[in-house]
């Protein structure tokens, strides 16, 4: 079974209710963008249980219930352009750029780029 390089799946768990139920195959995506990128990364949110309060508020479950998405704390903006970049051509499907995050997915539906 491959391992990941960079992450501890507990780095995941919902900051809520302490569940985590992130995807295998994401996990090792984005352990692969981490590595491209050549920089630590820090994730502020991975999975969200549908209990999370960020969650609850949504009419259906987004990719964080699905465990299929992860926030990376920005400190720059040239490590928010290199994460941008390499997630983009990893194939991650869903970017979502702020201030002092990168929000990355592997949605199954049309690919979006967005900003908060």
């Amino acid at each position: 079974m491959l391992t990941l390089t960079y992450f501890k799946r507990s780095e995941f768990d919902c900051k809520h209710t302490g569940r985590n139920n992130m995807s295998f195959e994401f996990l090792v995506q984005l352990d692969k963008l981490r590595d491209v990128c050549g920089f630590p990364f820090t994730v502020t949110s991975g999975y969200r249980d549908v209990d999370h309060p960020e969650e609850s508020r949504k009419a259906k479950g987004g990719t964080h219930t699905q465990g299929i998405a992860a926030d990376i704390r920005i400190t720059s903006g040239a490590d928010r352009h290199t994460i941008v970049k390499n997630a983009l051509q990893l194939g991650f499907t869903g970017i979502g750029v702020a201030k002092t995050f990168v929000h990355v997915d592997l949605r199954e539906t049309t690919p979006v780029l967005w900003t908060y």
